[in-house]
């Protein structure tokens, strides 16, 4: 229960603030766009990563519009999106670590979890740890295919850690993920975009003909972001793309990758401050809305020559003088990147023409480990 609760049906102008709101009409048509993209022109399964979102009434909403099963960075967000009735869930990170990996087979017992591997060190602790707890994890191999971070290197080396896997009664062996990566998505010119990122990503399905040339079914061929998921979608050993972020879009998915969405998340607040005609103090900073990559944009308030976020302020310059909005108007600001801005709240606020329809619990916030 929240002090909002009983603002349920009341315009957002009652609202305290600063607040977190999600436009639900907004959301409704990113989703409605997405799933057209990714299941019905393509064809192909649709596994949206909740990293952005870490609500599990967002996750149940995208299931029902087709997802056939979630993706989470960290093995919390994992057992909170498994509490909330969520079976199907791909931790698209490495677990390491006795503690880690105990809790991760005996998530098992509660959801289908896979994992994902990129060294013989995790597959031989992940199979120990399995056996233990008598459960069997499903599996996948990462593959570095652009981002340069974790994965193991395309080719023979992918068929070789797979063997591994398979080898072990107490893992099943999935199939193989990667991601292409954001330097990638944001590349300007649609045609280098499209040519790069399909040459990043067949470096992932050609691994994937090799495991199967050696005896290995791959069932899994995931990848595939926000800011690339409408060119992966469409490649051919695609199974699945993770593409979760889109359904808010941000300043950062707009601007910087070219994503045509819809802006549905917002930071609701309140001017307190107008020291001169034009500069505009409100009351939220950088504890409220990220600011990297992207900052927030204030909407409605004319000609924005500066945004400067301190801890509990965003100060606003003007090009020109105007006397609106005054102290105690509102002003709604775009989030910069729905990453950086969602886990700094408890609650997500989902209004429908100017109105609030519910509050969902940000029940993933904080689950770093």
């Amino acid at each position: 229960m929240t002090a909002q609760d009983n603002m349920i049906g009341r315009p957002i102008q009652d609202l305290d603030t600063p607040v977190l709101l999600v436009d639900l009409d907004k959301l409704e048509r990113n989703i409605a766009k997405m799933r057209q993209v990714i299941i019905v022109e393509c064809g192909i399964g649709w596994r949206p990563h909740t990293k952005s979102m870490k609500t599990p009434a967002l996750a149940h909403i995208l299931l029902q519009a087709g997802a056939h099963g979630v993706t989470c960075a960290k093995l919390g967000e994992a057992e909170v999106m498994a509490a909330a009735g969520i079976r199907d869930i791909l931790i698209a990170n490495q677990v390491v670590g006795a503690g880690k990996l105990a809790r991760l087979v005996h998530l098992c017992r509660h959801a289908d979890v896979i994992v994902a591997v990129d060294c013989e060190a995790h597959v031989q602790a992940l199979a120990a740890a399995a056996q233990a707890a008598g459960t069997r994890p499903r599996v996948v191999v990462e593959v570095n295919i652009a981002m340069n971070r974790a994965g193991v290197e395309p080719g023979e080396p992918v068929v070789t850690l797979a063997k591994q896997v398979a080898s072990c009664q107490s893992l099943r062996f999935a199939g193989l993920m990667g991601w292409e990566g954001g330097r990638l998505a944001a590349i300007q010119d649609p045609d280098e975009k499209r040519r790069t990122i399909e040459a990043a990503v067949s470096l992932l399905t050609a691994s994937a003909d090799r495991c199967r040339a050696a005896g290995l079914p791959v069932a899994i061929v995931s990848c595939g972001g926000t800011g690339t998921h409408w060119i992966t979608a469409k490649i051919p050993g695609v199974t699945e793309v993770q593409a979760g972020g889109g359904i808010f879009c941000d300043v950062h998915y707009r601007r910087d990758y070219g994503v045509e969405h819809e802006y549905a998340l917002t930071v609701l607040t309140t001017v307190v401050s107008r020291p001169t005609p034009t500069r505009i103090i409100c009351d939220a900073g950088w504890k409220t809305m990220g600011q990297q990559p992207a900052p927030p944009e204030p909407l409605g308030v004319g000609e924005v020559k500066s945004l400067r976020l301190s801890a509990e302020h965003a100060t606003i310059e003007l090009v020109a003088p105007r006397s609106t909005p005054a102290v105690g108007d509102q002003v709604e600001f775009v989030a910069g990147y729905c990453d950086s801005t969602v886990f700094l709240h408890d609650h997500l606020y989902g209004v429908r023409e100017g109105r609030l329809e519910v509050i969902w619990p940000i029940l993933g916030r904080g689950k770093l480990r």
